[in-house]
């Protein structure tokens, strides 16, 4: 995961944190997408690691980053699943 991934990812988190400032969301939603973001990426970031070693790898692109961003732990299991479906 390279230094532009990192960086798109705070970039994206940032952007969610404003746009539900701009549309009064309450904050304890925003702060679980927030920690949903974070625990996405770090898990992403993890099976791309250990994973590897056992040949599970997922893809960073802006889609499976929003998926993981969102959905968080569960958004990585169905990456995975979607994964070895197809």
């Amino acid at each position: 995961m390279g230094f532009g991934s990192i960086f798109a990812f705070i970039f994206g988190l940032f952007l969610l944190y404003i746009i539900g400032i701009l549309l009064v969301i309450p904050i304890k939603i925003i702060i679980k997408l927030i920690v949903n973001g974070v625990l996405g990426g770090i898990l992403l970031l993890i099976v791309n690691l250990i994973g590897g070693l056992i040949g599970i790898s997922i893809v960073i692109n802006p889609l499976t980053a929003i998926i993981a961003g969102i959905f968080g732990i569960p958004g990585i299991v169905l990456l995975l699943i979607m994964q070895n479906i197809l």
